[in-house]
């Protein structure tokens, strides 16, 4: 049995609706492949599933957080408090607009940014909170809201991987000023190419971002540019595309949800593997990551069984080279570098391999 951590056949089942869509938009006489109706309609289905007021589709989740971060203002001599563990995103947004990512450490179980930690963050120059949700676990929002609320800072939900999450009721995604998704491939809701997407609650930051994803326009007038924006348009093939599997998103979930709580029971007080906290609310299932005291020799274990996994973040962002930073420690996202596993959690495993991936993880912790 091999099997591995991305599978191949992602799109497999949607091969005919893919055709279908790609004909449909070159045969269409309106011959729109980028910003057309069906761009819109995906906008609109994706507000309307999440209850925000606006929506807004862009070529990238990365370029999403940087065209939020410019409609908020952010420049020089402005700070942006981030996570220390996380994808590069986090930091390079703000750092190409000229201002400060300043690193936050992370909760030691749930490696999402620790409110305690950003409080400690805070400064009279920061703009920004962002908070990203990690691999199962969503950030607790509630804290992150009230101390952007305190000290007057915007807060920006990074949900590239945690749509379709939903903690106290809310959907991840609009606990902040503004959130953004992520539809690569391997993403919950991800597709065959890149793109992202804005949502937001406040009229007048979807408003600026939509012109500034293309070229500062507002959509009305061609050519008429209001501001220096970007071209960060979003494709009409993958929006008819995004909006054909929309519908099944919620059985996706569900799939992924089962195998999560699946692994959660099976490896609950094993020796040396802590599996993610237990339950849904405030959950995504986006990765499913243990911590392992030995986590190079599980890997390893893991391929001689024909399992793959992932080892995501070699460093903390902070020791990056682009980012280095100095004068203070992370230990919580260090620790989080050295013990994170992933293992396969997508909705095509069979229940046999879902046992197999399991029992190959308890035999290597209880030998």
């Amino acid at each position: 049995m091999t099997i591995p951590f991305f599978p191949p056949d992602l799109f497999e089942d949607d091969r005919e609706t893919l055709l279908d869509v790609v004909r449909e938009v070159a045969l269409d006489p309106e011959q729109r492949f980028i910003l057309g109706h069906r761009t819109e309609r995906f906008e609109t289905a994706v507000r309307d599933s999440v209850g925000a007021v606006d929506a807004i589709a862009c070529s990238s989740g990365t370029s999403a957080l940087t065209l939020v971060l410019r409609a908020m203002g952010v420049g020089p001599g402005d700070e942006v408090v981030v996570p220390a563990y996380g994808c590069a995103p986090l930091a390079a947004a703000p750092a190409l607009l000229g201002a400060t990512p300043v690193f936050a450490d992370v909760d030691p179980w749930t490696m999402v940014v620790d409110p305690v930690e950003v409080e400690k963050s805070v400064t009279e120059r920061t703009k920004v909170v962002l908070p990203a949700h990690m691999f199962s676990v969503m950030a607790d929002m509630p804290a992150l809201r009230a101390i952007t609320a305190d000290v007057g800072a915007r807060l920006l939900e990074d949900s590239a991987v945690a749509q379709g999450g939903v903690l106290g009721g809310r959907a991840a995604g609009t606990w902040g000023d503004a959130g953004v998704y992520s539809f690569v491939q391997v993403k919950t809701f991800g597709m065959p190419g890149e793109g992202g997407m804005v949502v937001t609650n406040d009229p007048e930051l979807g408003r600026v971002v939509r012109m500034l994803r293309n070229h500062g326009q507002d959509g009305r007038t061609r050519f008429l540019h209001h501001r220096v924006g970007v071209n960060s348009r979003f494709d009409e093939v993958m929006a008819a595309f995004q909006l054909r599997r929309l519908p099944g998103l919620p059985a996706r979930l569900e799939r992924r949800a089962r195998i999560g709580e699946y692994y959660t029971e099976c490896f609950t007080d094993l020796p040396g593997v802590v599996p993610p906290p237990p339950g849904r609310d405030g959950r995504c299932f986006y990765v499913y990551s243990l911590l392992a005291e030995r986590r190079d020799a599980l890997r390893e274990h893991l391929e001689s069984r024909g399992v793959g996994s992932h080892v995501y973040y070699p460093a903390p962002l902070p020791h990056q080279a682009a980012f280095r930073t100095t004068g203070r420690d992370w230990p919580a996202a260090e620790r989080a570098c050295a013990r994170q596993l992933a293992i396969p959690i997508h909705p095509h495993l069979t229940d046999a391999q879902v046992e197999h991936i399991a029992d190959e993880v308890c035999l290597f912790a209880r030998t």
